[in-house]
């Protein structure tokens, strides 16, 4: 192995702050070494990129995710004692519950059948109203759809989607919305945990399977049960990042203003078209900027010194917009997926590696199942896009439409109405 390289002075967590998205991929292309290097919160940081460094960050051999996850992190987005801050057995045995949970052909199915019911109840009364805000309507619905799968019984349904969406909105700013966060972690925790409590003492009946079901019955790695507050941390886990799709479906409706072609192709109801718009919404649009791991030994990637206990980063929006993988990365082109299908460790906005054994995101299929369902459905309405401000600013992480993308005028066509009622 080379000589271990010290880190350098300078701390970039300011300049990340700054750049947001953009940091990374400026700071590899302004170096012709394999890696960057650089300290964030005064910690020693390498980056990676590629599908070779995807495979080399996922291996437990040499990166472990858990103690990497910083407190404000935990405090908002994922939750202290969540499944993403476990690895090795304890781990695999957590993420065997997500995986059976998220990842079988019936659990997708009923997921979008649930969330595509709710779209489908939802979209008539926006014809009745000046304007509607796609994302804040996205998020209400997913949260519905999702909830009424999992065996969750809502009560202010709108507090709970608006909470579900503070949880990711703030999980990486000091500021406002990081509070909001905090706050809107406690109050679901609160409430989740109290419903693991009603169903273990009987005054609560889960659906049998229901996602509520498994979770309060799941015994971990060491033969027990969650405690209330971890079982509610793990409800979270599986019905926030669902909600969290509202974020893309606000792109979708930014890609089909954008490329007015986009929408007569969605409107033709080819799944093959509507999948690959799906996967080219996760890829061109920003959503998790990198992801960060912790050497757990003095390693070397392509002749480069990885001490132990440094922090990796594995650079997810530069690697979805590097040129050496996709064709004019900065140009919106679903056909690109109808030509060749996404790669494993090539397409990784939610992340790379196994699902099944690693971190990568258990619930990415029905992302994408929901994408493809939600898609075409938002391509058959007729609607008028006014004047608003459609940037998305890359220094806010995570980004979103400015606006949340507003239409108003809104016209749900006859035809529309009853041929899209199942969808996978």
């Amino acid at each position: 192995m080379n000589q271990r390289r010290r880190p350098p002075l300078a701390d970039s967590s300011l300049a990340l702050l700054a750049k947001g998205y953009a940091w990374l991929p400026d700071r590899r292309r302004r170096t012709t070494s394999p890696v960057v290097r650089t300290r964030l919160m005064g910690q020693h940081a390498v980056a990676l990129h590629g599908p070779e460094a995807v495979r080399f960050f996922y291996d437990e051999r040499h990166v472990e995710r858990g103690t990497a996850l910083p407190g404000p992190v935990l405090s908002t987005l994922f939750g202290h004692g969540a499944v993403h801050t476990l690895d090795g057995h304890p781990h695999r045995a957590r993420k065997g519950m997500f995986v059976s949970l998220l990842t079988a052909p019936e659990a997708v199915a009923g997921v979008v059948e649930a969330v595509a019911a709710a779209w489908d109840e939802a979209v008539p009364s926006w014809s009745g109203r000046p304007s509607v805000v796609l994302f804040d309507e996205a998020a209400r619905i997913l949260t519905h759809g999702v909830c009424r799968w999992a065996g969750i019984p809502l009560g202010d349904a709108d507090q709970v989607a608006r909470d579900l969406v503070a949880m990711v909105d703030g999980f990486a700013t000091p500021g406002p919305r990081h509070w909001r966060a905090r706050r809107a972690r406690a109050r679901s925790e609160a409430w989740l945990g109290r419903l693991v409590e009603d169903v273990r003492d009987g005054t609560v009946t889960a659906p049998a399977g229901s996602a509520l079901d498994v979770v309060v019955r799941h015994r971990d790695g060491d033969g027990r049960f969650l405690d209330p507050r971890t079982a509610a941390v793990e409800l979270l886990n599986v019905i926030r990042p669902t909600v969290a799709v509202c974020w893309f479906v606000a792109y979708a409706g930014h890609a089909l203003h954008r490329g007015p072609g986009l929408r007569e192709q969605l409107r033709e109801d080819d799944a093959a078209y509507a999948v690959a718009f799906a996967h080219e919404l996760r890829r061109f649009y920003p959503f998790a900027p990198f992801l960060g791991g912790r050497a757990v030994t003095d390693l070397e990637w392509r002749g480069e010194p990885i001490p132990s206990g440094a922090m990796v980063l594995l650079d997810l929006y530069g690697q979805n917009h590097d040129p050496d993988l996709w064709a004019d990365p900065y140009t919106f082109d679903p056909r690109r997926f109808l030509e060749r299908p996404p790669q494993r460790d090539e397409l990784v906005p939610q992340g790379g590696g196994d699902r099944a054994t690693g971190h990568r995101c258990p619930g990415e299929d029905i992302t994408i199942a929901l994408l493809r369902a939600l898609g075409p459905r938002l391509a058959q309405l007729e609607y008028a896009v006014p004047e608003q401000d459609l940037s998305i600013p890359l220094s806010r992480v995570p980004a979103r439409v400015r606006s949340g993308f507003v239409i108003e005028a809104v016209r749900v066509p006859t035809s529309a109405q009853p041929a899209r009622r199942v969808a996978g």
